[in-house]
């Protein structure tokens, strides 16, 4: 009988396709977790859990069909469930009916963990942080979400096919909120410590047509095939892998950023501990000003779920 690995890893909605895709990219990636795949849906969990563990046979992690108490112990809980976007539907639209699946999500892993670490990813995604770190009890940097990471890793894959230049090389982000109230910084954005927009293939580029590109990314993977998991399966996957192993790896992540108060996407850097260090974005006025649209967004939102 195979070892089970030290680490443990839950997937809520782990019967889903958002789900499911993260528990396979965390086998995938081979990260030496235990992963529970967890679900309202017993038989949906266990389908999936047993077509994952076959996956898993070379690698050094595992995977199993969980419960909500043992998730509760488990080192990081990612939390897909939720309601489904509709094809043209704002992802703000998805709080209403979300609020109650993650404030029964959290009472049923009562008790959680002290050290546990919680990872957001249904949406929207901002705000269902601010309700998951409120109704689990755990402190602020031990509860995150995926925020813009996916929106950024298609900005620089969208700059990398301009420039020439390996996306992990691209220093560029979308901030604010996962959501239409996102922008980019293109004032900060950096290849090599130069300027992005002083790049020579940058020149006379559109930046609104970028924006928009990457704006209406999901709602036509959404218009073509109902939902997508496997970019954000990834990106969660490797949060929780940064989380488990202690990375400090700087992610644009929904983290609580105390000087603007309010759940956000901004980037921080995550470890062991969470958030282990949020950081300051120099922005120009015309960004400053989405900035504080977008926060002025969650806030209104949040204070309607205190």
């Amino acid at each position: 009988m195979a070892t089970v690995p030290r680490h443990r890893v839950s997937v809520i909605g782990g019967g889903g396709n958002v789900g499911a895709a993260t528990a396979f990219a965390l086998v995938a990636k081979g990260v030496p977790a235990e992963v529970l795949v967890v679900d309202v849906v017993d038989k949906a969990a266990e389908g999936q859990a047993l077509d994952i563990s076959d996956a898993a046979f070379m690698m050094p992690g595992t995977c199993r069909k969980g419960s909500f108490t043992e998730a509760g112990q488990s080192d990081v809980i990612i939390v897909t469930a939720g309601a489904r976007q509709q094809p043209g539907e704002p992802r703000s639209n998805l709080v209403d009916r979300n609020y109650k699946i993650i404030k029964s999500i959290m009472d049923s892993l009562h008790p959680i963990k002290p050290s546990a670490k919680i990872l957001m990813v249904s949406n929207p995604v901002d705000v269902l942080t601010d309700i998951a770190q409120k109704t689990s009890g755990l402190p602020r940097e031990q509860v995150i979400g995926s925020g813009t990471y996916l929106d950024t890793g298609r900005l620089r894959s969208s700059l990398s096919d301009i420039t020439g230049v390996s996306p992990t090389s691209i220093h560029a982000y979308m901030l604010g909120e996962h959501g239409d109230n996102q922008f980019t910084s293109w004032s900060s954005a950096r290849i090599g410590g130069h300027p992005l927009l002083e790049h020579p293939k940058m020149r006379g580029v559109d930046l609104d047509s970028i924006y928009d590109k990457i704006q209406q990314k999901a709602y036509v993977i959404i218009e073509a095939k109902g939902s997508t998991y496997y970019g954000i399966g990834i990106c969660a996957a490797t949060l929780a892998e940064g989380l488990l192993n202690n990375t400090s790896q700087v992610f644009p992540v929904t983290n609580y950023v105390e000087r603007y108060g309010c759940y956000m996407s901004w980037p921080a850097a995550i470890g062991s501990n969470g958030v282990e260090q949020s950081f300051d974005v120099k922005l120009n006025g015309e960004e400053s000003k989405k900035l504080d649209k977008a926060i002025n967004a969650i806030k209104e939102t949040c204070s309607r779920y205190q």
